[in-house]
């Protein structure tokens, strides 16, 4: 299964905000929408980075109460790990777990064409195994 089969289900809509913004933003639309993470986009949409609880979180350890007031460029992460559509779920979800993060924007050339999370890709695999077990039991059932 790819990626492009989770984003066929989910859609591409990607939540983004402009770097300019600060963290008292980033955190009104984080619970305004309930996701984990945001895209960071400049010029014509183009990925600059990305935005996760964990990138908050740190910033609060780093600046106490004032850190709602910190520009997005002083918390986001820089260096994002994106995939392709046509890259299979397991190969998604082994460079997760090997980064320890839990959303992956989608790009096509230089085109943000969607987002996965843990939760996409964990619930795909487990609709898949279960597609699994269920043509073996039915071709147990007929042998």
């Amino acid at each position: 299964m790819s990626v492009k089969t989770i984003l066929s289900g989910k859609g591409t809509n990607v939540v983004t905000i402009e770097p300019n913004a600060d963290l008292a933003a980033a955190v009104m639309l984080l619970a305004e929408k309930r996701i984990g993470a945001l895209v960071v986009t400049g010029a014509e949409g183009r990925l600059i980075s990305i935005l996760s609880e964990g990138d908050i979180v740190r910033a609060v350890a780093n600046h106490d109460a004032a850190a709602l007031e910190v520009p997005l460029t002083e918390a986001m992460t820089r260096k994002v790990v994106t995939c392709v559509e046509s890259e299979t779920l397991s190969v998604v979800m082994e460079r997760m777990t090997e980064g320890k993060f839990r959303h992956v924007p989608v790009i096509e050339g230089d085109r943000l064409v969607g987002i996965v999370s843990i939760g996409d890709v964990v619930k795909r695999r487990l609709e898949e195994m279960e597609r699994e077990q269920s043509a073996l039991r039915e071709y147990i059932a007929t042998a």
